[in-house]
């Protein structure tokens, strides 16, 4: 049985990634490779960095390509070594990263630490995706709604719906929703839970349609004490809502509901590469699209 790789420490990041340059070498071999078709002269180039830019041009027509183009660290002053920092810091810790503890760690203003934040928040998103879940001779699909923010209990007033789907052993989807009705509800789960699926609910109202959309449907009721009925419960969609709380309540405090869902982004990337957190970093490293010639 093959042992789960270490995560990379401090150390190790540093001594991989030691200045601007190293990181800037690691875009461009990633996005473009040691050696590219030019896009002006169409030879197969190999590109030279240009000095006091953040750009390497082809050895034989000078055409000039920018490895940063499309990625969080377009446009901006920052050094590209604190862009690498801070997603260490995002792959390092279980609870999030506050904008407040980036600014203490690299130095510079809150609003840059915030937007920093913001940025790497998306691409986790972007690097996890999300696909269809469940499906004939899957595991069960648990969905439960949560309410994050505000001070209602019940949702009825300033607290965000949010509604999570998970796989058990795989897959997790969050989304921010407009209410708790079925009609916000239910759309979600067809689009996001393949038909036929084997789904695990609470006793809320808005899922009582899902044996009307072919899903094999179990409910237990949590009014009435009941958490487990066989195979059917929601402990796994709601051990993970618990985490996303107390990592809310404990590290970001509150959360806007114009930026929930890229907070959700980021708990739902932790949460699907749980079982290989070694690939995290190295994912949000190797994931940048390479630009589109235009």
């Amino acid at each position: 049985m093959s042992k789960t790789p270490p995560l990379p420490t401090i150390r190790d990041f540093l001594e991989r990634f030691p200045d601007d340059d190293t990181c800037l070498d690691h875009l461009m071999r990633t996005r473009y490779g040691e050696r590219h078709a030019c896009a002006k002269c169409g030879r197969d180039a190999r590109y030279y960095r240009v000095k006091s830019r953040r750009s390497y041009e082809c050895e034989y027509c000078g055409h000039q390509v920018y490895p940063t183009a499309g990625t969080p660290f377009e446009n901006t002053r920052t050094s590209l070594r604190d862009w690498f920092t801070v997603m260490f810091m995002f792959c390092a810790s279980r609870n999030g990263v506050s904008a407040k503890e980036v600014q203490r760690t690299i130095g510079v203003t809150y609003k840059t630490a915030w937007r920093m934040c913001n940025l790497i928040r998306q691409y986790m998103g972007y690097v996890d995706g999300d696909g269809m879940v469940g499906g004939s001779g899957s595991g069960i699909v648990e969905v439960d709604k949560a309410f994050i923010g505000g001070k209602d209990k019940l949702g009825q007033d300033d607290k965000t719906v949010v509604l999570g789907i998970t796989e058990r052993g795989g897959e997790t989807i969050t989304r921010v929703i407009e209410s708790k009705a079925a009609k916000h509800v239910l759309p979600h789960i067809m689009k996001w839970v393949r038909p036929g699926s084997r789904i695990a609910t609470d006793e809320a109202k808005a899922f009582i349609g899902l044996s009307d959309e072919g899903y094999k449907h179990g409910r237990v009721s949590h009014r009435d004490g009941q958490y487990v009925n066989g195979e059917v419960h929601t402990n796994s969609i709601e051990a993970f809502w618990g985490n996303v709380k107390r990592s809310i309540a404990g590290t970001y405090i509150t959360v806007s509901q114009k930026w929930l869902q890229t907070y959700l982004h980021e708990f739902e990337f932790r949460q699907n590469l749980r079982k290989n957190p070694h690939l995290m970093l190295e994912l949000l490293l190797q994931a940048f699209p390479r630009p589109e010639a235009k």
